[in-house]
């Protein structure tokens, strides 16, 4: 994976000049975009300049998989909340659903995939002309469309209908950018489009210095999310969740009821799913890829999760659990609904920090009526051993797609497709049983089914940026949302339906008059 994580290509190669060469008006170290797109050195630089959308950051820049879907998205949900250390206004007014279309999260969100987007563009338009191995130039084509596939899904299921930017825009003049919104059907059928031929395209694996890029089995399994987001809500076209069914089989492996010869599995200890020393193993389908300690390519969450004022530890408190109330507890939280004996509780939180200095812990006691020796929980899968003092990153991946996610794909498309059959029973219990739990309950209803799988699907993925996507499909039996009354549970009683979807940013707005904002905006 060294060979994309750390390479970006810049808008424009330029190098510096000497000052009697100022005022050349051809200075001879100037690149132009024609000259550069020839090698196949080029070709795979273009490409780890679109995968660099996912996981680049810095102390002052924040992307989708490096702390931004976490400020800008995972707050306004039902188990986090900004800590003291989040002193943003726009991160604070999201988090209480008080935000506006000029929300800065909200414009970087849209801002960064459109411009990773657009990099995807280039790559798909210059590199075919560059002549170099047929098979290495499929892949990176398949590589692509699987990252602007990755990006499209993201924005439709945040925004709703959005501009459809295919082409690499070489526009003169700002009117020519003017695109306006494409319905959200059209913007799927680019996503399934991208993901089927990258599959085709994609290797099963691949071998140093290249792990960590797309696979075949990633598109499949991206595409069988695909799939059960289009089956649920707001879409609720409900034959696709025999399609994310069929699809997700492609990926599973034959000891869970599939045809795919990816080798993945869960990995049998939970905490090794997110430690450094264990990462890109066999139940990572797809991560966005980190590195601490070189050129601020870490993942910046680490230090947002811990206590501040630890000697030897770098932490800013700046995610926090969301309390509510639930009867006489008020230090109610997504902590509370993990079973004792749920060996994904310990994992996914702490609830003291051990100083590497003096040897000391610190934690949060609370004073509860409720709960006795109560104590506050502190997000915990982001963590690097190695990182603490020394340095504000991690090493730490960010899961983007895992294979216990595809099993619970699995077993929630099989369920509404075919009612709780063996399969998806099967594809449950796999999951549960990891975590030390007891196979589910036999014989429920569908609707019973549903609600245990939604429940373990969150306690397995908190922290994983996936939970406001889910608030946002998931129905009851009615076959209603339960977006609002999730949100108005935890004590956000100001929700209202169309907080599902995102404003489309005041600026974009402002500078393409084709776009019509969203309802309720």
């Amino acid at each position: 994976m060294n060979s994309l994580k750390y390479m970006v290509v810049a808008a424009t190669l330029l190098a510096t000049t000497s000052c009697k060469e100022f005022l050349t008006e051809s200075p001879e170290s100037f690149i132009s975009e024609d000259q550069y797109y020839k090698t196949q050195a080029d070709a795979v630089t273009a490409v780890n300049a679109v995968y660099f959308f996912l996981n680049s950051g810095g102390s002052t820049v924040q992307t989708p998989y490096n702390t931004l879907f976490n400020t800008g998205m995972d707050f306004a949900g039902d188990d986090e909340d900004p800590g003291p250390g989040a002193t943003n206004p726009d991160v604070r007014s999201l988090a209480v659903l008080a935000h506006s279309s000029t929300n800065l999260r909200v414009y970087e969100i849209w801002q960064q995939h459109y411009a990773a987007i657009k990099k995807a563009n280039v790559v798909l338009e210059k590199v075919p002309t560059i002549n170099f191995d047929n098979t290495l130039r499929s892949r990176l084509l398949g590589e692509t469309k699987f990252l602007r596939a990755l990006y499209y899904f993201n924005l439709v299921r945040l925004y709703g209908d959005v501009p459809l930017i295919t082409e690499y825009q070489k526009f003169v003049t700002a009117a020519d950018y003017a695109i306006a919104k494409s319905p959200s059907k059209d913007v799927y059928a680019l996503i399934e489009k991208d993901l089927t031929e990258a599959a085709t395209a994609l290797p099963a694996s691949y071998s140093s210095p290249d792990v960590g890029r797309a696979t075949a089995g990633a598109a499949k399994a991206l595409l069988a999310k695909v799939y059960l987001t289009k089956a649920s809500l707001p879409l609720n076209i409900a034959s696709h969740y025999q399609d994310a069914v069929t699809k997700a089989e492609e990926a599973l492996s034959s000891a869970d009821g599939g045809s795919g010869a990816y080798g993945y599995d869960l990995i049998a200890n939970y905490a090794d799913v997110f430690l450094p020393a264990t990462k890109n193993g066999k139940e990572h389908i797809f991560s966005a890829q980190f590195k601490s300690n070189s050129l601020g390519q870490g993942n910046n969450q680490n230090p947002r999760s811990i206590l501040t004022g630890i000697p030897g530890l770098t932490g800013s408190y700046a995610d926090m659990v969301r309390f509510y109330t639930v009867g006489s507890d008020k230090f109610f939280s997504v902590f509370k609904l993990y079973q004792p004996t749920d060996k994904r509780k310990r994992v996914t939180f702490v609830t003291s920090f051990t100083s590497p200095t003096s040897g000391r812990k610190f934690g949060l006691p609370i004073v509860n009526t409720a709960v006795a020796n109560d104590s506050t929980p502190f997000f915990n899968k982001t963590w690097d051993p190695t990182s603490t003092a020394l340095t504000n990153e991690s090493a730490a991946n960010v899961a983007i797609i895992r294979y216990a996610e595809l099993l619970l794909i699995h077993a929630e498309a099989e369920n509404e497709a075919n009612g709780p059959t063996a399969k998806a029973y099967k594809s449950l219990n796999k999951v549960r049983n990891r975590a030390g739990l007891p196979d589910l309950t036999p014989g429920l209803t569908k609707d019973q089914f549903r609600e245990a799988l939604y429940l373990d699907r969150r306690l397995e993925l908190v922290f994983e940026y996936q939970r406001w996507f889910d608030l946002i499909r998931q129905k009851d039996a009615t076959g209603n949302s339960t977006f609002v009354a999730n949100l108005q549970k935890v004590g956000k009683t100001n929700a209202k339906d169309f907080h599902r979807l995102y404003p489309i940013p005041q600026s974009e707005l402002d500078n393409n008059a084709k776009l019509v904002q969203n309802t309720g905006w």
